[in-house]
C-alpha cells in the first residue's frame, strides 16, 4: 500500500513537474509596518491581475499552506530564506495562471470534469504526478491498488493537513490539464501552407557570395557632425518608446564591517594553544575533534606527497600522538595530531549497489533492502546481476555496479574508508548523503604507508566586544549625520569608502550585502536625498558582518524616459543617423557611373571585401559582425547588381552579389512538418507569455516582502 510517507518523499519532485519551480527553503521576508491604514483593502492589495484584486492576507494564506506542504514533503520543521522566496514566487505564478490562463480557458468553456479528474488519478493513463507518487519501485509500473487504498485511507485515518495536501495535488493535476488543453487548442489552430514552406526552403537553400565596400561610422569625427536640440527632440518624439525605463532607485551607502581585532586573533590562538594539553590525553581523537573543533574530523589517510611539504616532513618522521602547530591557515588556527599510520593501497577498484531512501519510502526501508541484498549475494547471488536490477546509480548500474579504479578523495569519506580499508570481495554496508551503499572492493593497488591526522581548528571571528565597538562607531556616525548633506561631508572627512548601487523594486539584495532585501525596500520607501530608515525607525541596517547606512539619491519611474534622461543616448543615435546620411552620399557619389566595386573602392581609398555562403539564416558577416540589414539586402539582390547604400551596425555598405548557389534537393513536405513542429513547440512555451501581454498586471509584492 502506498503510504503518505511515500508520497511525502516523492511529492516535491512531482509538484515541480507541474509548476516548474523547485521548492527550496528560506525564512519569511520582512513584515509590514503596522498601522491602521493597512487595514483598508486598497492598502492591503498585493497585486491586481486583469482587474482582479489580490489581497495580502489571501496571498499570505496560500504561502503558509504551501510552506506546510513543503515541510511535509521534506520532513523539515524549518524553512530557510531561499525556499521562502521560491514558495512566494510559486504562489505568485499560481495567481497569474489562474487569472490569465484560467479566465481565458473559462471563456472558451475549457474545464476538467469530475470524470476526467477521476481518470487522471485512477484511469489507464494517470497524470505524471500520480505515476511518480504511486510507482512500484520493483516493477516500474503504477500500482493501481495502492492508489485506491491510499484514497480510502484519506476517508478513514488521514489528518486535516494530509487531506489538504491531497487536495493540493488534485488541484495541480486539474490546473495542468486545463493549461494542456488550452495549449493544444492554440497548437491545433496553427497551420503551415505550402507557400510558406517553399519560401522557407528558398531562403535556406539560396546561398550567396558577395563583395562589399564598407565606410565605417568611425571614419567621421563626432565633431564633424552638427546636431541641434531640435534634431534631438524630433528624434525623441519619433522614438520615445525605444527609451523605456524600469522603476529604479539609486543609493549611496557606507559599510562598517565587523572584522576580528588583534585581541580576537590572540584569543583564538590562546584557545588552540591551551587545548593542546587536554588534546594530548585523549584516545578517541575523532570524537574530541568533532566536539571541540570548528571543522569535523577527516577520517581519510594521506600519502606523503598529498600533504603540504612542511607538514609532510613532520608527519612521516613523527609518532602517533605527536603534534604540529599551532599554525594559521584559511583564517583558522590549527593544531594537528598524528592519529595513526596504516599500510593502504594508493588506489582501489570496487563495485557498489546504491539504494536511495526517498525512492523506497524511508531510511529504515532502504537499510533493510540493502541488508536483504547483502544476504542474497552472500548466499550465492550474483553481485553484478543484483546491481543491474536494483542499484540506483545510473553511472555504474549498467556495468554491474563496477566503479572502476579510483584514488583517495574521489569518493565521499564514508565510502572511501570502506573501499580502501575493506577486504577484497567482502561486502560492506555504508550510509552516505546519497543513500545506502553495498560496497565490494575487487582489487587494490600497491600499498604505501599513509597517515591519518586529527586537526583541531578554531576560526578567528569577531568577539562580542568587537561587535559592540563597531556598532558604537556606526551609531555615532548615524546620530551625527542625519541628513544627506551631512552624510556626504562625513564620508569625505573620514575618508570612508562610499558605494553606489542602482536597484529595481523586486531585487532581493544589494550586491555585496547578504540578505539585504530590507535595504531595497527602504530605498523604495524613501524620498530622494533622504537617509534610509528600517522598519524599526533606525538608519542602521545590519547585513551579515556589516552595519550599513545609506541614502536614496535618485528615483526613476517606469515608462518612457524623459527627454533629458535619454538625451545622451539620443545624441548617439542622431549622430549615427547623420553620419549614415553623409556616408551614403559619399558612396553614391563614388558609385556614380561605375559598375565595378573595385573602382568605387579606389575612389574612396578603401578596399573590397568578400563573404561567402550567406542566406536568410546567416547571423553575421565575417570581419564585419552582426549585420542583418546587409544580409537581407544581399539575399534579395540580383546577381551582378550593385546595391544602393545600406545602413548597417558598423557603417554604410555597398554590396554586389558575385554568385548564387541554390540547393535543388528540397523536401517540401518535410519542411512543412518541421515548421509545424516549431510552431507547435512555440505555442506550448509562449502562450502564457502572450496572454500576459494583453492583460494589465500591477505587481505590488515589493511593498510586502
Amino acid at each position: 500500500m502506498a503510504t503518505l510517507q511515500n508520497i511525502r518523499n516523492r511529492g516535491s519532485l512531482m509538484i515541480a513537474i507541474v509548476i516548474g519551480l523547485a521548492l527550496g527553503a528560506f525564512i519569511l521576508g520582512d513584515m509590514l509596518n503596522s498601522g491602521s491604514n493597512l487595514m483598508r483593502p486598497s492598502q492591503m492589495e498585493i497585486a491586481e491581475i486583469d482587474g482582479e484584486s489580490i489581497q495580502y492576507p489571501d496571498f499570505q494564506k496560500k504561502i503558509e499552506e504551501l510552506s506546510e506542504i513543503y515541510k511535509m514533503n521534506s520532513q523539515q520543521t524549518q524553512i530557510d530564506e531561499n525556499t521562502w522566496e521560491q514558495i512566494r514566487e510559486q504562489v505568485w505564478q499560481g495567481y497569474l495562471q489562474e487569472n490569465i490562463v484560467g479566465k481565458a480557458s473559462e471563456k472558451l468553456g475549457i474545464t476538467v470534469s469530475v470524470e476526467e479528474l477521476f481518470d487522471l488519478v485512477q484511469g489507464a493513463n494517470p497524470h505524471p504526478i500520480i505515476q511518480q507518487l504511486f510507482r512500484n519501485q520493483q516493477t516500474g509500473a503504477v500500482d493501481k491498488s495502492a492508489i485506491i487504498q491510499f484514497l480510502k485511507s484519506l476517508e478513514t485515518s488521514a489528518t486535516p493537513e494530509q487531506k489538504s495536501y491531497w487536495l493540493y495535488i488534485e488541484n495541480q493535476i486539474k490546473q495542468d490539464k486545463i493549461r494542456s488543453k488550452y495549449n493544444n487548442l492554440v497548437s491545433k489552430g496553427l497551420y503551415v501552407t505550402s507557400e510558406e514552406a517553399k519560401k522557407s526552403l528558398e531562403a535556406k537553400n539560396r546561398n550567396a557570395s558577395f563583395q562589399y565596400v564598407l565606410l565605417s561610422y568611425t571614419s567621421i569625427a563626432d565633431t564633424a557632425v552638427s546636431i541641434s536640440d531640435s534634431d534631438l527632440k524630433a528624434y525623441y518624439n519619433k522614438h520615445k518608446n525605444d527609451y523605456k525605463q524600469d522603476k529604479t532607485r539609486k543609493i549611496e551607502y557606507v559599510t562598517f564591517e565587523v572584522l576580528p581585532s588583534a585581541t580576537d586573533n590572540a584569543a583564538t590562538l590562546k584557545w588552540v594553544t591551551d587545548s593542546k594539553q587536554e588534546f594530548a590525553t585523549v584516545t578517541d581523537n575523532a570524537q574530541y575533534v568533532n566536539v571541540n573543533s570548528d571543522t569535523r574530523f577527516d577520517p581519510g589517510y594521506f600519502k606523503k606527497d598529498e600533504l603540504p611539504a612542511a607538514m609532510a616532513e613532520w608527519a612521516f618522521s613523527a609518532q602517533p600522538g605527536d603534534f604540529y602547530g599551532p599554525y594559521f591557515e584559511n583564517n583558522e588556527y590549527k593544531l594537528a595530531k598524528i592519529d595513526q599510520f596504516k599500510m593502504l593501497p594508493d588506489s582501489v577498484q570496487a563495485s557498489h549497489i546504491l539504494i536511495n531512501p526517498q525512492t523506497v519510502g524511508s531510511i529504515e526501508k532502504a537499510r533493510a533492502m540493502v541488508d536483504s541484498l547483502k544476504k542474497n549475494i552472500e548466499s550465492g547471488g550474483n553481485f553484478a546481476e543484483v546491481a543491474m536490477k536494483y542499484s540506483e546509480d545510473p553511472g555504474s548500474k549498467l556495468k554491474g555496479g563496477d566503479l572502476g579504479w579510483f584514488k583517495r578523495k574521489q569518493m565521499v569519506a564514508e565510502f572511501e574508508e570502506a573501499a580502501f580499508s575493506g577486504e577484497i570481495n567482502k561486502l560492506y554496508i555504508v550510509g552516505t548523503r546519497f543513500g545506502f551503499h553495498l560496497i565490494k572492493p575487487t582489487q587494490k593497488g600497491k600499498e604505501t604507508n599513509q597517515v591519518r591526522i586529527a586537526t583541531l581548528s578554531r576560526k578567528v571571528a569577531p568577539s562580542t566586544e568587537t561587535y559592540q565597538k563597531i556598532y558604537s562607531e556606526t551609531s555615532k556616525f548615524a546620530s551625527e549625520n542625519q541628513s544627506f548633506e551631512a552624510f556626504n561631508k562625513a564620508v569625505v572627512d573620514q575618508k570612508l569608502d562610499k558605494k553606489m548601487a542602482t536597484l529595481k523594486e523586486n531585487d532581493r539584495e544589494v550586491t555585496g550585502l547578504e540578505q539585504s532585501r530590507a535595504f531595497v525596500r527602504a530605498a523604495f520607501n524613501a524620498e530622494k536625498g533622504k537617509i534610509l530608515v528600517n522598519n524599526e525607525g533606525s538608519t542602521i541596517f545590519e547585513f551579515g558582518n556589516k552595519f550599513v547606512i545609506g541614502a536614496m539619491t535618485e528615483a526613476t519611474e517606469e515608462g518612457p524616459s524623459s527627454f533629458e534622461e535619454a538625451k545622451i543616448r539620443i545624441d548617439l543615435a542622431v549622430r549615427k543617423e547623420k553620419k549614415a546620411q553623409m556616408l551614403a552620399e559619399k558612396l553614391k557619389n563614388a558609385a556614380s557611373g561605375q559598375s565595378d566595386l573595385a573602382s568605387i573602392a579606389s575612389r574612396l581609398s578603401t578596399e573590397v571585401k568578400e563573404a561567402t555562403g550567406v542566406n536568410f539564416s546567416t547571423f553575421s558577416i565575417p570581419a564585419a559582425g552582426f549585420e542583418p540589414a546587409v544580409i537581407g539586402t544581399v539575399c534579395s539582390l540580383t546577381e551582378g547588381k550593385i546595391s544602393a547604400p545600406v545602413e548597417g551596425n558598423s557603417g554604410v555598405y555597398l554590396t554586389k552579389v558575385t554568385s548564387v548557389v541554390t540547393n535543388t534537393d528540397i523536401d517540401l513536405k518535410g519542411e512543412k512538418v518541421r515548421l509545424a513542429q516549431t510552431l507547435s513547440s512555440r505555442a506550448g512555451s509562449q502562450v502564457f507569455e502572450s496572454l500576459k501581454k494583453v492583460v494589465d498586471i500591477e505587481d505590488k509584492r515589493a511593498k510586502f516582502y
